[in-house]
């Protein structure tokens, strides 16, 4: 208490408190990991809120009666458990390998693209229950703050946000671990064990602890979905993947729901040592991270729909599309799911998905694959063209005037340049 100028005891003002947003109730997106589990306890604490968890199954595999159970003990008044898993794959992830999306090259977009679907639950949600607010446990570093808010902007721009990193005293993985045993809040991290996993259905991510100073080679307790290279079985295996009209549908020739398909394909690869990803990349927010990225049958999906794109697609469509794969990446990385642009590249990508209807045979083997077979109907190969033995489909002497045009303006200026720009 202080005393004013009248001699009375005035309340004492919490002045880090006193510029914050009166909200009521609060929708938190709720991994049951380090930074959100004390971010139920700090919101209750700083905001004096109700807090609703928003628990979004993407096929992390946790156990979701427990991850339920633990935000209603440490303070949230209810919790919500979403199975998206299917959602996320099929309106999310297929989306992303029909594209052809990778961001830099080796990121198939694991932790990017399970950003907008657990937003989108988590909205639906907040306006369910009548919520004013909505939270998320992204670092003010991270890539994720922004996947997450530029969906809440185009999904409910009218409900406040709260990022308590960008607010609280807590720098450090270490700190927050005390601020957990502080509040006796159980954590999955040990001091022993710091880095920061993110995991669905689709991949894992390992960023932090060793891989901040170590900048290659991933130490081998960083990796959970793959087996070592080196301790991989020492037999090549086969395994043959069908779609239809681009969408995975089939292994080895039994069809498979979409859950029950990529599952497969995880253990498969996984056990071959296929999907590892080592990656310095180029953050959002302008900073380099370094990161390990699993994504066993993500990896081999990409390759057979690349190699079925190769076989069905015209030579122009599929040198196009490459170019709106890599925007694609961008948009997805970027946060920009929700985007009139995105809509309008899916509607792209959907036209050039009609002919994709067949099979692709690959050989896995230690931490590698190579194409065994590619099939399909609407095959674009012609052996009575591409075959060197000469037929009537193709009269090689066409080729003579074809040559001519397409070097008519290299032969005028070679010209030009031999006689000294005369005429």
């Amino acid at each position: 208490m202080k005393t004013s100028s009248a001699g009375k005891r005035q309340p004492k003002i919490n002045r880090a408190k006193s510029h914050r947003a009166k909200i009521n109730r609060v929708v938190l997106a709720y991994s049951g990991g380090l930074d959100t589990s004390i971010i139920i306890p700090w919101l209750k604490e700083n905001y004096g809120c109700e807090v609703i968890a928003m628990i979004g199954d993407v096929g992390q595999g946790d156990d979701m009666g427990a991850v339920r159970k633990k935000a209603l003990d440490t303070g949230a008044s209810e919790a919500f458990v979403e199975d998206l898993r299917e959602e996320f794959i099929t309106g999310y992830v297929w989306k992303a390998l029909q594209a052809g999306a990778v961001y830099e090259g080796k990121y198939l977009l694991g932790t990017s693209l399970a950003r907008p679907i657990l937003a989108k639950r988590q909205v639906e949600i907040a306006l369910k229950v009548g919520a004013d607010g909505l939270a998320h446990g992204c670092t003010g570093k991270g890539n994720d703050q922004v996947r997450f808010e530029l969906a809440y902007k185009a999904l409910a721009p009218r409900l406040k946000v709260i990022a308590p990193w960008r607010e609280w005293t807590i720098r450090s993985r270490e700190a927050a671990l005390e601020y957990a045993s502080k509040h006796k809040v159980p954590v999955p991290v040990t001091r022993r064990d710091l880095y920061s996993r993110d995991e669905n259905i689709w991949h894992i991510s390992h960023e932090g602890g060793p891989l901040e100073t170590k900048l290659g080679d991933p130490p081998e307790n960083a990796w959970k979905l793959t087996t070592s290279p080196k301790k991989a079985p020492d037999r090549e295996e086969k395994v043959q993947i069908g779609f239809e009209a681009g969408v995975p549908t089939s292994v080895n020739g039994k069809k498979l729901a979409p859950i029950a398909l990529l599952e497969k394909l995880n253990k498969l690869a996984g056990k071959h040592g296929v999907g590892r990803i080592d990656l310095v990349e180029n953050r959002l927010v302008g900073m380099k991270s370094h990161g390990a990225y699993e994504t066993p049958g993500g990896t081999l999906l990409y390759q057979a729909h690349r190699e079925l794109e190769a076989l069905c697609l015209d030579r122009e469509t599929f040198h196009y599309k490459q170019h709106v794969a890599l925007k694609y990446g961008e948009l997805v990385y970027y946060g920009h799911w929700f985007t009139p642009l995105r809509e309008a590249l899916d509607e792209f990508v959907a036209s050039t998905e009609r002919s994709l209807t067949g099979s692709v045979t690959l050989g896995l083997y230690k931490g590698n694959l190579r194409v065994f077979d590619r099939q399909s109907s609407q095959s674009l190969y012609d052996t009575s063209i591409a075959a060197f033995t000469m037929k009537a489909d193709y009269d090689q002497k066409d080729a003579t005037g074809f040559i001519n045009l397409l070097g008519l303006p290299t032969k005028i200026a070679a010209l030009k340049r031999s006689q000294g720009g005369k005429k």
